[in-house]
């Protein structure tokens, strides 16, 4: 990650009361965020930025490096304060309550960078003390968690020498121990296998399931569409575009075409004037750009019946990879 990561623990050195308190009643539930802007020196990392992210829901933060995903999550897990701007936090406002707000709060950095001399058990019983849990419940639920994430068998053994991608999994219990109604996630599926992956992603549906409004920054847009219920894409410090990933999913995309004849695919194609362009690293694979699902069946449908034998035929990439690509956010 590009930002400027302030070296801050979770609890930026205050107490911090069970979360079993109830939140306070407010218009909205979940993490919402207006105006946000955030210097270093001279230099903008965030610009008027605006986030919701409601319970029961994933929201996927998207943008290329240094678009300053980081610095905001920093700010809304109210770890960095903002320049300008309002966060609120199920109804609390971080800046007037930032201990009780940091009790709402699960925040899993890209890296776990804590403790390296301790064992997985040993840092979630460690984070479980410093989030005011019961003495006698803070074993029950660091197994839970262990079992949640997988590493059940690697209880014991010390941070340091586990891989990336349980060092992932173990960054992501450490986030869970109190069970905050908000979670922050920054690059969470970084370093894990295809495995671990598909687990990630049934745990954060589930999760979503139970109420929890979770934010997911990742740059693996294909994973962010089977999870995500809706996506804010920001760039140069700045939203550039909020929407529900059902939204996404209506609009223009490209899909990939083959045929086991090429050449009498792409001669209906041209018959019926569609404009083609090949495929990537797939010979005999065309891409055509269509602006509905309607429209794509409609497609399909005359391919069959002029007896064009099309063997695939499907979006070229996902809702969110497609929106951002339109975009073309990335700076080349």
């Amino acid at each position: 990650m590009s930002d400027p990561v302030p070296q801050t623990g979770p609890l930026g050195g205050h107490d911090v009361p069970g979360a079993a308190a109830a939140a306070p009643p407010g218009p909205f539930r979940g993490l919402a965020a207006t105006g946000i802007s955030r210097r270093f020196g001279s230099v903008p990392a965030v610009v008027d930025m605006d986030l919701h992210a409601p319970s029961g829901e994933v929201t996927a933060l998207i943008g290329p490096n240094g678009a300053g995903k980081t610095t905001l999550l920093l700010v809304l897990a109210s770890l960095l304060a903002p320049d300008t701007g309002h966060v609120s936090v199920m109804g609390i406002d971080p800046g007037k309550d930032p201990v009780a707000a940091r009790a709402r709060i699960g925040w899993m950095p890209d890296t776990l960078g804590v403790w390296e001399s301790l064992t997985a058990r040993e840092i979630l019983a460690a984070m479980g003390r410093f989030y005011a849990l019961p003495k006698t419940a803070i074993p029950g639920r660091v197994t839970e968690l262990l079992e949640l994430v997988n590493l059940t068998g690697l209880a014991d053994q010390k941070a340091r020498v586990l891989s990336r991608g349980q060092q992932q999994r173990l960054s992501l219990a450490r986030a869970l121990i109190h069970n905050p109604d908000v979670l922050l996630l920054d690059e969470p599926a970084s370093g894990l296998d295809p495995g671990s992956r598909v687990s990630l992603r049934h745990i954060l549906r589930k999760l979503a399931a139970e109420g929890k409004a979770v934010v997911v920054s990742s740059h693996v847009l294909a994973e962010l569409d089977e999870i995500a219920d809706r996506a804010v894409f920001v760039n140069a410090g700045r939203t550039v575009l909020a929407q529900t990933v059902a939204q996404a999913s209506t609009q223009g995309r490209r899909y990939a075409i083959a045929a086991l004849d090429p050449g009498r695919l792409t001669a209906e194609l041209a018959r019926l004037g569609v404009v083609v362009a090949p495929e990537p690293g797939r010979q005999g694979s065309v891409l055509v750009a269509l602006g509905t699902e309607a429209d794509a069946a409609r497609l399909l449908a005359d391919l069959v019946r002029a007896g064009v034998p099309v063997s695939a035929f499907a979006p070229a990439s996902g809702a969110l990879e497609e929106t951002y690509l339109s975009m073309d956010v990335e700076q080349r």
